[in-house]
């Protein structure tokens, strides 16, 4: 029955090769562990956002790895073993054996596990569409901040896979004001970052800015100082990004995650494609 369900869900997305075979069942395995930490109560506590979040609750394209979450409260005490077990066991009735490592360091704000499993080609045998190696791991690793800037504005999402269950998920606004944080701070270039950039921008998603200026002053190059974060000097700063990003870098770090209608939009990644996106976000500033 369960490979019956597997096999069906697969055949809707109908993957092109086989990487995007393998993006898709990550994915799948997405949906049974969120659907898992709803059944636990993990939402009354935590709201879920990040690249996975935009993909599985509102249909971004591309593919995404980790399942990233932010306490509604700060709570140093947040540990995830007990969720982790109530998934483990969740799962392991459906056929889905994961292996839990908790990588939890009590010392920092930011709280890792991971899931594996390889029971797609043992435990789970389907037919699937490319070649596929039986005993190679589907990993997931779950984040949740447990210090998060104030202001994240939340509500309701629902998955209706495996089962219909409810997520408390970051609205758009307050989800691109934590992107462009990351897209300011970080210190490596991250393709996927700026492929989400171009969603937000696209869809005319207007970032919140308190929530913005309450990250930059708890972490990154302006942490502690009290930036005045508006409009011009975001403009000013995400130019300054831009123009020092090594673009053929962040095309081979988000190429793997899309499908291969998507493939050619990539060679447009340049300096002024994404200064043009940039004119068409100040376009829309208030």
């Amino acid at each position: 029955m369960m490979n019956r369900v597997l096999r069906a869900k697969l055949d809707q997305y109908a993957p092109s090769n086989a990487v995007e075979q393998d993006n898709i069942l990550q994915e799948m395995m997405q949906h049974y562990v969120l659907a898992g930490l709803a059944r636990a109560g993990l939402f009354k506590e935590a709201i879920f956002h990040g690249g996975t979040c935009l993909r599985i609750v509102n249909g971004i394209n591309r593919f995404s790895e980790d399942l990233d979450f932010l306490l509604k409260q700060p709570d140093p005490r947040f540990r995830w073993q007990p969720y982790l077990e109530a998934v483990r066991k969740d799962c392991t009735a459906e056929g889905i054996v994961f292996e839990v490592q908790d990588k939890e360091a009590v010392n920092t704000a930011v709280r890792k596990a991971f899931l594996k499993t390889d029971s797609i080609g043992k435990m789970l045998v389907m037919d699937l569409p490319f070649e596929r190696y039986a005993a190679r791991k589907l990993r997931i690793k779950l984040e949740i901040d447990t210090n998060p800037p104030a202001g994240t504005v939340f509500a309701t999402s629902y998955i209706t896979f495996p089962v219909t269950a409810a997520l408390t998920t970051q609205t758009l606004e307050s989800s691109f004001a934590l992107k462009l944080h990351a897209l300011l701070c970080r210190s490596y270039v991250k393709g996927r970052d700026w492929y989400d950039f171009v969603w937000y921008v696209a869809r005319g998603v207007r970032p919140d800015l308190e929530l913005l200026r309450n990250a930059l002053h708890q972490q990154g190059p302006w942490a502690g100082q009290q930036t005045s974060v508006f409009w011009p000097w975001l403009i000013e700063n995400l130019r300054t990004v831009i123009g020092r990003i090594d673009w053929a870098i962040a095309r081979q770090d988000v190429q793997r995650f899309l499908p291969s209608r998507e493939q050619e939009g990539l060679m447009l990644w340049n300096a002024a494609f994404f200064l043009h996106h940039l004119s068409k976000m100040e376009e829309s500033t208030p």
